[in-house]
């Protein structure tokens, strides 16, 4: 009878076009978790061939199957342990040895295979052609030509895969590579003692535990001594001694020799289907002459900082409109709902607490969602990885590797990212040292969620220069994640620095579908973050500027002023004459003052006023005290804490431009204390579902680290640019 169900692996270096591939297949019909014992993410969708639901699991991107780094181990332990019905190998056919590599290595686990040529359309630019029909003949392997950005070849490559797993029927048949004179008779040697000793037995064939032995896998080392001792002391008494025979004789080791012989297989295989019949020798392909400017020394950067300039500049240019409908429709909202209802506490919970700060937050949704699409667009043209290359050099001054580089672009580096998923991004490099100094200064970025803190104080005071001022925060930014990497490579955080080896993809041109699908998965997450964590921390905060209610006394002191004024503005009405601005004033004061004393009173007004003592000499007056209290939850409460602190509790769900006016207004709160504001806020703790993150990465010493360093870090900096501020003014 057949299966219902079948699971397909999807394999492949970085850049190879897999995670495309995998969202074509499985459109949206995926989740994402994490593997089992692994912090690397695991993405699972669903696909169909024709009465059969397909399990298509998207494997970590990596170069190998040793498991040196998670994403390997997170791989090769799915392979092992879940056994596929089949994987796809997605390759990069313009670059078809190098992606050989992996498939070879999954091939002599003996999983039934099919091969992704993918980028065919690159390849053929390039004046060449592949011959797949021989490709399957030479490898057992049915090879299939995609182009995945354009969703060509899914459904073919989706039956192929389908198609061989009916075939093989769950039987695996592992390829075997001679190896040479020197390792082929140890292998021998050591297959029987496998098998003998039942090492792995039924998960993996007995000639690769030998392989991976050779090659020093730990992991494998540690399964067979664990199966049986006196077979491990065989099996590693046998590697020392043909590692010391080929040191003596040849100056090399057992791995490099398996690395040698496989790249020799795989070269057989592509001069024979790799062919030119077009090619000009004399042609430099565009990539690399666009690689010639965009990657220079001393051009690259330069081109950076104006793509990011340019960045903002579309950003608020375009977003601009569809950002004040938002607040708009917020707004409506907002006195809709407090015309419908009766006054009291509920109405100031749903008005004050629920709408207006989701409001506050989902108003830059337009906003974030233009920059999540510029960004993708980055990404997916392939000039992301070359500022990685670019700024390889520049990180490792500061003790930073070249990968780290793609953590901070995540997080923020380019304003709209989030520190969460940079900070999982980590698990890339493979230095403990390195990742966990990316892990720290990460949050450092300018994330989705700052942005609107950066907008708001941009509209207060640097009105018309708004593109500038975010430049300038992100370039902040930077520089202070590598001045605070360099200090802690320099003391809590030593080690030595490992070599940058990274693919840079070609340039491509980026599909419509495909930019939508990442914009709005990114921008989905930030709303539903809004609905969610915000409005729980909102409706908090709305509870602690609410409560304790104002003493009856001292309310009565208020409302008998207003009263009066009240009286007085009545009998004029009556009597028909015109009521003097002085008496609208008088009533608005009297309400005002009173608001702000019950906001003073509440416990966290008491907070904010307890915490001027400490915030003053950075110029944060009570109001931002609570601010920013907030914002150790979520960096998008500081915006609507702000707003219900300066309304005083007349929430305007406009959010950015009558909060940026009362700042501006506000005596107590100047342009040195906004520079100020902008520096801590870069430099402070990072939210709290990041340093739950950062736990799950590095452990709670070092998310706690984080918490305490970066918030005494971001007070001292900020002292310093108010008092400085001070003086030059």
């Amino acid at each position: 009878m057949q299966k219902q169900t079948m699971t397909v692996g999807l394999a492949g270096n970085p850049n190879c076009g897999k995670t495309t591939l995998f969202n074509s297949l499985t459109g949206s019909h995926q989740h994402v978790g994490n593997w089992p014992g692994v912090t690397v993410e695991k993405k699972m969708g669903h696909a169909r061939v024709g009465e059969v639901e397909v399990d298509v699991v998207d494997l970590p991107g990596t170069y190998s199957l040793t498991a040196y780094s998670e994403e390997e181990k997170a791989a090769r332990n799915f392979l092992i342990e879940d056994r596929p019905a089949a994987v796809i190998s997605v390759l990069n056919a313009d670059a078809l040895e190098r992606n050989l590599y992996l498939a070879v290595q999954i091939m002599e686990l003996g999983v039934p295979l099919v091969l992704a040529l993918n980028m065919m359309d690159e390849v053929r630019k390039a004046g060449k052609d592949i011959d797949t029909a021989l490709l399957t003949k030479l490898t057992g392997c049915p090879a299939v030509e995609t182009v995945a950005r354009q969703g060509k070849g899914k459904r073919e490559i989706l039956q192929a895969a389908f198609d061989l797993a009916q075939e093989r029927d769950g039987t695996w048949i592992p390829l075997r590579i001679t190896y040479g004179p020197d390792l082929d008779p140890v292998l021998d040697e050591m297959e029987f003692i496998v098998q003998a000793a039942g090492i792995m037995a039924g998960k993996v064939p007995a000639r690769w535990v030998g392989i991976k032995y050779l090659e020093n896998d730990s992991s494998v080392i540690r399964r067979g001594r664990e199966a049986s001792p006196e077979a491990a002391d065989k099996l590693e008494a046998l590697t020392a001694k043909v590692a010391a025979h080929l040191r003596k004789t040849l100056n090399t080791s057992p791995d490099a020799i398996i690395a040698d012989y496989r790249y020799g297989y795989i070269a057989g295989i592509t001069r024979q289907v790799v062919r030119y019949p077009a090619i000009d020798h004399e042609r430099i392909r565009l990539s690399d002459r666009m690689d010639q400017v965009l990657t220079h020394q001393f051009a690259g950067p330069i081109v950076m900082g104006l793509v990011i300039y340019l960045l903002y500049t579309l950003t608020f240019a375009v977003g601009e409109v569809p950002m004040t409908w938002v607040q708009d429709a917020f707004a409506w909202l907002g006195e809709t709902v407090k015309d419908a209802m009766g006054d009291g506490l509920l109405r100031s919970l749903i008005v004050d607490g629920a709408i207006a700060g989701v409001g506050g937050v989902m108003g830059f949704v337009p906003l974030i969602m233009i920059m999540f699409f510029l960004l993708s667009a980055l990404e997916d043209t392939g000039y992301v990885a070359r500022m990685a290359y670019m700024l390889d050099r520049v990180f490792r001054i500061f003790g930073l590797h070249g990968t780290s580089v793609l953590p901070f672009i995540v997080s923020g580096g380019i304003a709209g990212g989030c520190a969460v998923p940079g900070v999982m991004a980590t698990r890339a490099l493979r230095s403990p040292k390195e990742k966990l100094a990316t892990l720290l200064t990460a949050p450092f970025m300018t994330c989705g969620a700052k942005v609107p803190v950066f907008l708001m104080l941009a509209a207060a005071f640097f009105p018309g220069h708004e593109a500038v001022v975010m430049s300038a925060v992100t370039l902040s930014a930077w520089v202070a994640a590598l001045l605070v990497a360099k200090l802690l490579r320099s003391t809590v955080v030593r080690g030595e620095s490992t070599p940058f080896v990274m693919e840079l993809p070609p340039y491509r041109m980026p599909t419509l579908r495909g930019l939508c699908i990442h914009t709005w998965e990114r921008s989905w997450e930030y709303m539903r973050k809004a609905g969610t964590i915000i409005l729980a921390i909102s409706i908090l905060i709305w509870a602690a500027m609410t409560f304790p209610a104002l003493p009856e006394d001292a309310a009565k002191t208020f409302t008998d002023r207003a009263d009066a004024v009240t009286v007085q503005i009545d009998d004029l009405k009556a009597k028909g004459q015109e009521v003097p601005a002085e008496l609208d004033n008088a009533l608005a004061t009297a309400e005002a003052e009173q608001s702000e004393a019950a906001l003073r009173n509440s416990f966290a007004g008491r907070a904010g006023v307890a915490m001027e003592s400490i915030t003053s000499p950075a110029g944060f007056n009570w109001r931002v005290n609570i601010a920013l209290l907030g914002g150790f939850a979520a960096k998008e409460v500081i915006v609507s804490t702000l707003g219900t602190a300066y309304s005083l509790g007349e929430i305007d769900a406009e959010d950015a431009a009558p909060l940026s006016e009362m700042l501006s207004k506000d005596e107590s709160f100047s342009k040195a204390a906004a520079l100020a504001l902008i520096a801590f806020v870069i430099l402070y703790a990072p939210c709290s579902v990041t340093i739950v993150a950062m736990a799950k990465e590095a452990g709670w010493k070092w998310a706690l680290f984080s918490m305490t360093f970066n918030t005494g870090l971001a007070y001292v900096v900020a002292v310093i640019i108010f008092q400085a501020s001070r003086l030059l003014a």
